[in-house]
């Protein structure tokens, strides 16, 4: 009989505490974010011109756009270390902000695009 090599089991890198903690840290700015978006959104949609279809999409997916880059930045860092962790969760914030502010750009721009 061959020896069989015994499977070892790779340790955690960041305990559970930490990673939560980090977790919810960090998804307080994304929270703020999304706050933001739903608060513009309603405050465009209830003002004097309705929006069109392409202002209800852009200004949606400002709402789910945080939600769908703090998923993506905890999938990518959570298995990493604390400060790799920490990096890739404040890469997606910054990535959001870029993109809140793209948001607020063109809204102050072409807004009138966005009226129906």
């Amino acid at each position: 009989m061959s020896p069989t090599p015994e499977k070892t089991a790779k340790p955690r890198i960041m305990p559970t505490w930490l990673i939560v903690t980090l977790s919810v840290f960090f998804g307080l700015f994304y929270a703020y974010f999304v706050w933001n978006a739903v608060e513009f959104l309603i405050a465009q949609a209830s003002g004097t011109v309705p929006l069109n279809a392409y202002g209800w999409f852009v200004l949606l997916f400002a709402v789910v756009f945080p939600l769908i880059a703090f998923g993506t930045a905890f999938a990518i860092g959570w298995r990493r270390t604390w400060w790799e962790f920490s990096l890739v969760l404040l890469t997606g914030l910054a990535v959001t902000a870029v993109f809140w502010l793209d948001v607020i750009a063109y809204s102050a721009t072409s807004g009138s695009s966005m009226l129906g």
